[in-house]
């Protein structure tokens, strides 16, 4: 049955890359993004073509993960125009390089504003929605690094996505008496096809990142080129969207609490498979073994 879904963070990358695959999927699909009408008009006009030349109903929506008032705005004008909304994709993300000294506390505050506080603020805006209707699904877009290697100089956005996964644990069980299923998606490091590592930020404290550099002089560029030679050269970012269709298209009850799709293989896949093993036996030994998969409606 065709969905509603909006999904966050669609101007580019795996976020564009998951709506026009949804899309293909055959559902109605909104890219929420920033500056709709400013700098990501041309992403607009991108994903409208896209719907054009492939027949799919792919939709642009204004849509700040940072702003409440922008996420109410969103959910709401989708909820207006369809009387409904069926999946939320968590997929809202930035990325910072740099030694974890050097970044102020203001820097960690907004990133983990824009990675772990914004997936809250459309939580807050969509659930209302999805309760009501006893059914829906959170699909929150992970990182290996959770849980797997992890390389210096990425100690800001490692921490954030960690905190983003803690969450998405947390919210499946609050949310499967209200019907909701959880989906978290665990892409590994994807060197190329998306703005990433090229749009990453870097540390406001440049006198502590020039003594990082004096006895780790071209790290940066030595975890990239190491990452890229692990990393399979067929190895398509394209693949985390079409498995994430994948995922939204099978029953509810019957989706997996978490998908890796990690070529270059970080160790991740082990960490969670004990991770998430525990939090159901855990579960279990509490009387709570209702709460791991979403209630019939």
């Amino acid at each position: 049955m065709s969905k509603i879904i909006v999904v966050t963070g669609a101007s580019s990358g795996i976020g564009a890359l998951s709506a026009r695959a949804l899309a293909r999927a055959g559902h109605t699909v909104y890219a929420g993004m920033r500056a709709t009408a400013g700098r990501n008009a041309p992403q607009v006009e991108a994903a409208a073509a896209f719907a054009r030349e492939h027949d799919v109903d792919l939709r642009s929506v204004e849509l700040d993960v940072s702003s409440q008032e922008s996420a109410d705005a969103a959910i709401a004008s989708i909820v207006d125009e369809h009387d409904r909304l069926d999946v939320v994709v968590h997929n809202a993300g930035h990325m910072v390089l740099g030694p974890a000294e050097a970044f102020t506390p203001e820097q960690y505050a907004q990133l983990y504003d824009t990675n772990v506080i914004g997936t809250q603020r459309v939580n807050r805006a969509a659930l209302p929605h999805l309760r009501a209707r006893r059914d829906g699904l959170l699909v929150w877009v992970s990182s290996s690094s959770v849980r797997g290697g992890t390389p210096p100089y990425l100690a800001p956005y490692f921490a954030a996505k960690a905190a983003m996964d803690s969450l998405a644990v947390s919210y499946a069980a609050e949310v499967a008496r209200f019907g909701i299923d959880t989906a978290i998606i665990v892409p590994g490091a994807f060197t190329s096809g998306t703005n990433h590592f090229p749009n990453s930020g870097h540390p406001a404290d440049t006198d502590v990142a020039a003594a990082y550099e004096e006895r780790y002089a071209g790290l940066t560029d030595h975890v990239a080129g190491k990452l890229a030679e692990i990393t399979p050269a067929d190895a398509d970012v394209a693949t985390v969207a079409e498995e994430l269709a994948r995922v939204v298209d099978l029953p509810k009850g019957g989706r997996p609490f978490r998908t890796h799709i990690d070529p270059s293989d970080d160790g991740g896949r082990l960490v969670a498979e004990v991770g998430d093993r525990i939090r159901s036996e855990f579960l279990r030994r509490i009387d709570l073994a209702d709460l791991l998969s979403p209630a019939a409606g």
